[in-house]
């Protein structure tokens, strides 16, 4: 064990010590932080989304418009795959309407568009660290190998922008376990066609024997967003003597939002009473108000959003707030990954001569 632990710190002194930490020249092969690509689109393959209201993922689309240093534009949206994968709510809903509410249950969509006005955009000294590399390093080699990192300098493009947009998303939701959280239960959903009438607790399956009714609903809303960001705009490369060539390309963007849902719609329950053998009874389908529930309009959100200036690369993204939704299950993290994303100037004019 002493032994062990005798070479290992002589592994940590050695590489203090490495022969090949010697000083390297390069040469700058360009600086542009305002030369980046026009349009980005990106294919999103997979998010995952821990909210409240409804656990998912799926995948999704991602689009980025920079007019000149005025102004940039986004949209995307997202949805889930299926409900087995993976639509938390719509999964248990379509378990448990078999013998419960006649309720659809919706799939998770989201869709949001908007714009950031350039308040600020300017430029910088900076310095950016770019690792070593040469193509003797492949496979197991670089993967042992700690990296050796350069000190460039280069410039880098600062934005303070204003953020503006609109954001529509709907969804299954259990209600069993909004209702409990907001001290309610199914007898609070009164029959809107008769008022004496309440939402049973309990019914009878096909054995004849009671259970409870487990409450399910949708919730669609329509808002905005306001805020402001920050972003960061690095456009370097440089040749490296005797590695490979390094570049840095980051377009990386920091933002908080307040958000404003003035419309959130909750589905009302529909329900059809059941005999002693658990089978629907005719014309005893009914609809029950869910006026009852609480919604929150108000919420906000911190986020990043990182892209490369490529005309094929990769971006990531990551969120977490409060969304307007239902009372208590507004909080919400979000990671997304997008691949491939495509990059392009919109400029396809080229010059021509006569002969």
């Amino acid at each position: 064990m002493i032994s062990a632990l005798l070479a290992s710190s002589a592994g940590l002194f050695a590489q203090g010590d490495r022969k090949d930490k010697t000083p390297v020249t390069y040469e700058e092969m360009y600086d542009e932080p305002y030369s980046i690509h026009k349009l980005f689109v990106g294919i999103t393959p997979l998010y995952g989304e821990l909210f409240v209201t409804n656990v998912n993922a799926g995948f999704g689309m991602d689009v980025a418009y920079y007019h000149k240093d005025k102004a940039d534009f986004r949209a995307q949206f997202r949805k889930t795959y299926s409900a087995r994968f993976f639509d938390l709510a719509r999964t248990q809903a379509l378990n448990e309407q078999q013998t419960s509410v006649d309720n659809r249950a919706e799939v998770f969509n989201y869709f949001e568009i908007g714009g950031t006005w350039h308040i600020k955009d300017f430029e910088e000294s900076s310095k950016t660290k770019m690792f070593l590399y040469k193509n003797s390093y492949k496979g197991n080699k670089w993967a042992a190998r700690v990296p050796l990192n350069a000190e460039v300098p280069c410039k880098v493009r600062k934005i303070y922008g204003a953020r503006l947009g609109g954001i529509i998303w709907d969804s299954a939701t259990d209600l069993d376990r909004i209702l409990e959280s907001q001290n309610l239960t199914n007898t609070d959903l009164v029959n809107i066609a008769n008022p004496e009438d309440v939402l049973p607790e309990k019914e009878f399956n096909s054995e004849g024997d009671l259970k409870d009714i487990h409450v399910f609903t949708n919730i669609a809303t329509k808002g905005v967003y306001l805020g402001g960001s920050m972003t960061w705009i690095r456009n370097v490369a440089v040749n490296f003597d005797k590695f490979e060539e390094g570049v840095d390309d980051l377009i990386l963007t920091a933002y908080f939002d307040l958000l404003y849902a003035p419309s959130i719609k909750v589905d009302d329950v529909v329900y059809t009473r059941k005999d002693e053998l658990g089978n629907p009874i005719m014309g005893q389908t009914a609809t029950y108000s869910v006026s009852p529930i609480k919604t929150k309009s108000f919420g906000f959100r911190v986020g990043i959003d990182g892209r490369f200036n490529r005309q094929l690369g990769w971006s990531y993204g990551a969120e977490a707030g409060y969304r307007p939704s239902i009372q208590g299950s507004t909080f919400y993290i979000m990671a997304k990954i997008s691949f491939p994303v495509f990059g392009t100037n919109l400029d396809y004019k080229v010059e021509s001569f006569g002969k």
